[in-house]
């Protein structure tokens, strides 16, 4: 869940579901990084200029600074910064407005992610890890671990927690891919599938009104009804925004950690599974240190300077597009100077980026990180055996997204 709910089929659409590469990737913990540096510029997919932030202290002035805004993104004067259309590009939704506007919709839903509230779901969190394993222990090794467990997982968590139990998960797989398309499917494609989810979110919305339960819409609802300004267009993208950043990040961390941890990270395997302390530990760093996409599809968390800025000795020029390059922060050597070999199980040595920073600091972080210390703890106690089948660069992608992960992993016991 980057920026404020996120930074993601099968089904009705007409396009290819996003697959395989052509040619074989590196694992995300693999990929080169910026060298984090002053601020250079360079240009978006769109052809718009950007100017790169890479350094620790350069990307948190990025994400806090008031004159760098995501509604600027969206003015009539503003440069293009995406070449498809997709659910982070709507000018109303949380994630692109600032300011009061900004607080008085985000206030609607962060009491249901505050770390006490995400608190109160950990023993059933708990359970649905439990019984996923237990299914993946009953269904035989070798077994396919994306299907089994880090796709369901998140889905199952989100659902219940906005009451959404019957939400069939290929209409949500579906939506999600193209909610988060950059190259995978066609424009068209991408605003029927918008088209289609927003009715769904519209339904839903519908029933919550009539029949209100004790759920985050019904939430998100009631507050809203005592929060003026805020209009249903807004509503409707926050729940079906939910939707999406509520399973995808946590789906996303969740298979790119097992690429790692079942293969450079195998030693450590025996260590995850000793206590929740070690996982939580762990689940930071991997949360640091493993990118949730390639830089070459979405080069940072964008913003928009209002006026002239200076970020690291560079004079930025209003209007100008800038990029705060998460990833190279997050490994910033003149912050960071070990490494997951050495420091997987070490506190964290500043703050990681990857939930954003400052107003738009992501609502879902602390849902995600429980779900994921649970995920990876008790996967590896239960199947301490567990590997790899396939070498990593037999791993097939999921492309053409904001995000990229495995669109299965092999596994066996």
């Amino acid at each position: 869940m980057t920026a404020d709910h996120s930074a993601t089929g099968a089904g009705t659409g007409t396009a290819p579901h996003p697959g395989t590469a052509p040619a074989a990737l590196p694992p995300l913990h693999c990929l080169r990084l910026l060298e984090p540096g002053p601020p250079r510029l360079a240009a978006l997919p769109t052809g718009t200029p950007v100017w790169l932030v890479s350094r620790h202290t350069d990307v948190r002035q990025v994400l806090t600074d008031p004159r760098l805004g995501r509604a600027p993104l969206y003015a009539p004067d503003a440069p293009p910064v995406t070449r498809a259309p997709n659910l982070l590009d709507d000018p109303t939704a949380l994630l692109n407005i600032d300011g009061v506007e900004h607080q008085r919709l985000r206030r609607t839903v962060q009491r249901a992610f505050t770390p006490r509230a995400i608190a109160r779901w950990r023993p059933w969190v708990a359970s649905v890890v439990d019984g996923l394993i237990d299914e993946l222990i009953e269904q035989g090794s070798p077994a396919d671990i994306v299907a089994a467990y880090t796709r369901p997982l998140p889905v199952a968590v989100i659902s219940r927690l906005m009451g959404l139990d019957l939400l069939d998960s290929k209409r949500l797989e579906h939506w999600s891919d193209h909610a988060l398309a950059t190259t995978a499917y066609p424009p068209q494609a991408i605003r029927a599938a918008m088209e289609e989810f927003a009715g769904f979110g519209t339904e839903v919305i519908a029933e919550r009104r009539a029949a209100p339960g004790d759920d985050l819409v019904s939430g998100l609802l009631a507050a809203a009804d005592d929060t003026p300004g805020i209009t249903e267009e807004q509503i409707v993208t926050l729940v079906i925004g939910l939707v999406v950043a509520g399973h995808e990040t946590t789906m996303t961390s969740l298979g790119n950690a097992l690429v790692y941890l079942l293969g450079e990270g195998r030693d450590a395997w025996r260590q995850l599974a000793a206590d929740e302390q070690s996982a939580a530990a762990a689940t930071e760093q991997l949360l640091r240190a493993v990118p949730l996409g390639d830089a070459d599809v979405l080069p940072g968390l964008l913003r928009r300077a209002v006026e002239d800025v200076e970020i690291g000795g560079v004079r930025i020029p209003a209007g100008s597009v800038v990029a705060a390059d998460v990833g190279a922060a997050n490994s910033d050597p003149a912050v960071f100077t070990g490494d997951l070999l050495t420091e997987l199980f070490s506190p964290l040595a500043a703050s990681s980026y990857t939930f954003g920073a400052g107003p738009h600091h992501c609502l879902g972080a602390w849902l995600a990180r429980m779900e994921l210390e649970l995920a990876l703890h008790r996967l590896a106690r239960r199947l301490p055996a567990l590997r790899l089948t396939a070498p990593q660069d037999a791993i097939e992608w999921r492309r053409g997204l904001l995000t990229r992960s495995p669109q299965r992993l092999q596994v066996a016991w």
